[in-house]
């Protein structure tokens, strides 16, 4: 748990000789770090109801919050891939542009909309569902780390971790979270339903353009899951 804090959050954690199996471990744990970010944001966005903030002035303040909390790693997965997703070439191609730390067009608008849309649906959505859809996002990283699914690079985070969830450990996490949609309704089932089948697809492809999974495929899967559940639900 002390590793899927370090890695995920701004928090001033150290952790020191970690393997594939300490890795491992925290990625199972990463739905958890989504739950206190969610209610992390449950409490900024009552503050600035309070506050009488604009509803969408709002929205994007807390997108920012969260970039912060974060260190923006997710927010520059997500440019990258859809960078790498954008440009032809082989998957070493890809990788480069991947890669090269700036944001291309591509990368651009997929940051200006999945962050436009977010912020627009936060101050409306239900506070469940704002837990839900935070804990989903980071759940979304156990499929991309499913055993079977290959790390794209020989280095990196993502080779750190690729392969290292057991399906049924998977399949049980994403379970729960329907379980625990249903309460807040039939659109926030649908709504794991829905973000599960994009990462996963996200997953397959990335797996034929990059050959396998990098850092990058990670926090893509996790923004784009995020913004499934809270649109939807």
């Amino acid at each position: 748990m002390k590793l899927a804090f370090s890695w995920l959050t701004v928090l001033p954690l150290r952790v020191d000789d970690v393997d594939r199996k300490a890795a491992g471990r925290a990625i199972a744990a990463t739905p958890l770090v989504g739950l206190v970010l969610g209610a992390f944001v449950v409490g900024v966005l009552e503050l600035l109801a309070v506050s009488d903030v604009p509803a969408l002035v709002a929205g994007f303040l807390v997108v920012g919050a969260v970039a912060l909390a974060t260190r923006g790693m997710h927010l520059d997965g997500l440019a990258d891939v859809a960078d790498g997703l954008g440009c032809y070439g082989p998957p070493g191609r890809a990788l480069e542009v991947m890669k090269d730390g700036g944001a291309g067009p591509f990368g651009v608008v997929s940051l200006i909309v999945v962050l436009g849309a977010q912020a627009a649906a936060l101050p409306h959505a239900h506070w469940g569902v704002v837990l839900l859809a935070f804990a989903t996002s980071r759940a979304a990283f156990g499929i991309c780390c499913l055993r079977g699914v290959p790390a794209a690079r020989p280095e990196g985070l993502g080779a750190l971790v690729a392969g290292t969830q057991h399906p049924l450990l998977v399949i049980g996490t994403w379970v729960l979270l329907a379980a625990a949609a249903i309460p807040l309704g039939w659109r926030a089932v649908v709504a794991v339903v829905v973000a599960f089948a994009l990462v996963w697809l996200l997953v397959k492809h990335t797996g034929k353009r990059f050959g396998g999974i990098t850092g990058d495929v990670l926090g893509a899967a996790a923004e784009i899951a995020l913004l499934a559940v809270l649109v939807i639900a």
